[in-house]
Protein backbone atom coordinates (compact mmCIF):
# COMPACT_ATOMS: atom_id res chain seq x y z
CA UNK A 1 0.00 0.00 0.00
CA UNK A 2 2.92 2.20 0.90
CA UNK A 3 4.44 1.51 -2.68
CA UNK A 4 1.16 2.50 -4.06
CA UNK A 5 0.86 5.61 -2.70
CA UNK A 6 4.52 6.71 -3.35
CA UNK A 7 4.30 5.82 -7.22
CA UNK A 8 0.96 8.13 -7.04
CA UNK A 9 2.52 11.14 -5.45
CA UNK A 10 5.50 10.73 -7.71
CA UNK A 11 3.21 10.53 -10.34
CA UNK A 12 1.09 13.32 -9.50
CA UNK A 13 4.39 16.00 -8.34
CA UNK A 14 5.65 15.02 -12.09
CA UNK A 15 2.39 16.17 -14.09
CA UNK A 16 2.50 19.39 -11.54
CA UNK A 17 6.18 20.05 -12.76
CA UNK A 18 4.81 19.81 -16.67
CA UNK A 19 4.60 23.47 -17.90
CA UNK A 20 0.93 24.81 -19.45
CA UNK A 21 0.61 23.85 -22.96
CA UNK A 22 -0.54 26.67 -25.35
CA UNK A 23 -3.80 26.38 -26.35
CA UNK A 24 -4.77 28.57 -29.50
CA UNK A 25 -6.52 31.98 -28.66
CA UNK A 26 -8.71 34.05 -30.87
CA UNK A 27 -7.35 37.89 -31.69
CA UNK A 28 -7.56 40.73 -34.46
CA UNK A 29 -4.49 41.65 -36.45
CA UNK A 30 -4.06 45.57 -35.62
CA UNK A 31 -0.45 45.79 -36.65
CA UNK A 32 2.51 44.43 -38.77
CA UNK A 33 6.26 45.29 -38.23
CA UNK A 34 8.21 42.76 -40.72
CA UNK A 35 11.49 44.28 -40.24
CA UNK A 36 11.23 43.86 -36.54
CA UNK A 37 9.74 40.79 -36.88
CA UNK A 38 6.69 41.91 -34.41
CA UNK A 39 2.71 42.01 -34.54
CA UNK A 40 0.39 43.41 -32.59
CA UNK A 41 -2.67 41.87 -31.68
CA UNK A 42 -6.08 42.48 -29.74
CA UNK A 43 -6.04 38.71 -28.09
CA UNK A 44 -8.74 37.09 -25.92
CA UNK A 45 -7.65 35.43 -22.80
CA UNK A 46 -4.02 33.46 -22.94
CA UNK A 47 -4.72 30.86 -20.60
CA UNK A 48 -1.24 29.36 -20.38
CA UNK A 49 0.52 32.87 -19.78
CA UNK A 50 -2.52 33.48 -17.17
CA UNK A 51 -2.75 36.41 -19.49
CA UNK A 52 -6.20 38.04 -19.87
CA UNK A 53 -7.55 39.77 -22.93
CA UNK A 54 -5.58 42.50 -23.88
CA UNK A 55 -4.18 44.86 -26.80
CA UNK A 56 -0.37 43.72 -26.81
CA UNK A 57 2.80 43.19 -29.33
CA UNK A 58 3.97 40.04 -30.07
CA UNK A 59 7.16 38.78 -31.59
CA UNK A 60 6.55 36.42 -34.38
CA UNK A 61 8.82 33.15 -34.05
CA UNK A 62 8.51 32.84 -37.59
CA UNK A 63 8.74 35.87 -39.57
CA UNK A 64 6.94 33.92 -42.96
CA UNK A 65 3.80 33.62 -40.55
CA UNK A 66 3.70 37.64 -40.93
CA UNK A 67 2.89 36.83 -44.31
CA UNK A 68 0.30 34.97 -43.88
CA UNK A 69 -2.15 37.73 -42.37
CA UNK A 70 -3.26 41.77 -42.82
CA UNK A 71 -4.00 44.14 -40.66
CA UNK A 72 -7.79 43.53 -39.63
CA UNK A 73 -7.65 39.91 -40.27
CA UNK A 74 -9.06 37.83 -37.23
CA UNK A 75 -6.88 34.72 -36.25
CA UNK A 76 -6.02 32.15 -33.96
CA UNK A 77 -2.74 31.73 -32.65
CA UNK A 78 -0.54 30.14 -29.85
CA UNK A 79 1.88 31.86 -27.87
CA UNK A 80 4.39 31.64 -25.36
CA UNK A 81 7.76 33.43 -23.27
CA UNK A 82 10.64 32.32 -25.35
CA UNK A 83 13.33 33.41 -24.56
CA UNK A 84 12.12 36.20 -22.00
CA UNK A 85 9.65 37.67 -24.88
CA UNK A 86 5.98 36.90 -25.28
CA UNK A 87 6.20 34.95 -28.74
CA UNK A 88 3.72 33.69 -30.95
CA UNK A 89 4.40 29.97 -31.72
CA UNK A 90 1.50 29.62 -33.95
CA UNK A 91 -0.61 31.77 -36.25
CA UNK A 92 -3.45 31.18 -38.59
CA UNK A 93 -6.61 33.61 -40.41
CA UNK A 94 -9.92 32.32 -39.51
CA UNK A 95 -11.88 32.05 -43.09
Amino acid sequence: MNRWIAVTALAASALAAVPARAQSTDAEVLKIDKPQQKITLRHGEIKNLDMPPMTMVFRAQDAAMLDAVKVGDKVKFDADKVGGQYTVTKLAPVR
